[in-house]
């Protein structure tokens, strides 16, 4: 061999920008949310992307992105949650209960909403974990029983509705409410219309008065969950135990304390939401967050998790929420029937599953 040949290691060779971009998993909500956005630029009446308009499609992907993030944290370890949705529902009732009928302040009651979400979170992962059944099974039997115990209880409450009102007048001046509900950054918003920056009413009124507070808690979970994924050990441990439960747990990793957390921060964003909603409509009731476990797991996947665990992101799913709420919202300013909506979604979920197999086969040189 001549002196001056070089041999080059391909396992230390450079990785290309290209090719680390392309293995990212939510490249491809990132191109779907694109795609979108053109087709809405071209279909829609321009009232979509003013402010007002922004802010409406991303209030209801704020509500789905802080379930999608929770389910997409879990299905990265390998499991997933179908009784996120009426999750939804039985926390909407403990709070209710707490606040309405207990007269307990929101320092109390938040709290023990998120220990009730939080117990159940627990019952669901120790039920996957000790028995070997799949969380496919375990969670879809407490759709039914969350969803159940939601209806008997709130008739016990009421006296036989399934809905209990009176939470608005219970809450009301709690110092906390603010950060639950409605806007924020109400004096900025003011400022700016007072400057003509942003869209009034005659009156001089901003017609956005503010950013609901539900949409600074989606981002706010977002990073957080991106921050945990991408910069700490536990973020390692959730990927490792998603991808090889077996071999991480010879590796050292607390595969079962990692799945049951990731249960009970699943149960927990749920409570987050059905805080919120419920504060903001001053009422519960036992149909809210139907479905939603089925949308929050679409969003998900859109945003690049796999079903099989060990692949995804939290920013996919922030991505694939809004997808889903500049669609739903989208569709009602333009003259498409919204009937539409559903087929809509279907299609995006479907490209997007296919879009990123294909592209982390190329890249990773999977068969």
């Amino acid at each position: 061999m001549p002196a001056d040949s070089t041999v080059t290691d391909e396992r230390v060779r450079e990785e290309t920008v290209l090719a680390r971009l392309m293995k990212r998993p939510e490249l491809g909500a990132i191109a779907g949310l694109i795609l979108v956005t053109i087709f809405f630029l071209f279909t829609a009446n321009g009232s979509m992307f003013t402010l007002s308009g922004i802010m409406n499609f991303l209030t209801p992907a704020a509500q789905l992105g802080i379930l999608a993030i929770g389910a997409s944290l879990l299905m990265i370890g390998g499991e997933f949650d179908l009784s996120i949705g009426s999750m939804v529902a039985f926390a909407g009732m403990i709070f209710g209960a707490l606040v309405v009928n207990l007269g307990l302040p929101l320092i109390v009651a938040i709290p023990g909403t998120l220990i009730f979400a939080g117990m159940m979170g627990v019952v669901n992962g120790q039920l996957v974990i000790r028995t070997g059944l799949p969380s496919f099974i375990v969670t879809l039997a407490f759709l039914f029983i969350l969803r159940g115990l939601s209806l008997v209880g709130l008739k016990y409450l009421t006296g036989g509705s399934t809905q209990l009102r009176g939470v608005r007048d219970a809450v009301g001046d709690d110092w906390l409410a603010p950060f639950f509900s409605g806007d924020a950054f109400t004096g900025l918003f003011a400022k700016l219309a007072e400057w003509g920056w942003i869209d009034t009413f005659k009156s001089g009124a901003p017609k956005v008065p503010g950013v609901p507070v539900e949409i600074l808690w989606f981002i706010g979970i977002a990073l957080f969950a991106t921050w945990i994924l991408l910069r700490t050990p536990a973020g390692n441990w959730i990927f490792a135990a998603g991808g090889d439960k077996n071999a991480a747990s010879n590796s050292g990793v607390p595969v079962n304390r990692v799945k049951t957390t990731l249960f009970i921060v699943t149960a927990c964003c749920a409570a987050l939401v059905a805080i919120m909603t419920v504060i903001d409509a001053g009422s519960t009731d036992a149909r809210r967050g139907f479905q939603k476990e089925f949308e929050a797991i679409i969003a998900a996947v859109i945003g690049g998790s796999l079903l099989t665990g060990g692949y995804g992101s939290a920013i996919g799913a922030f991505f694939g929420s809004i997808i889903f709420g500049m669609v739903v919202i989208g569709l009602t300013y333009t003259s498409i029937d919204q009937d539409w909506f559903q087929v809509f979604l279907g299609g995006m979920l479907l490209l997007a599953v296919i879009f990123n197999n294909v592209i982390r086969k190329r890249v990773t040189g999977e068969r």
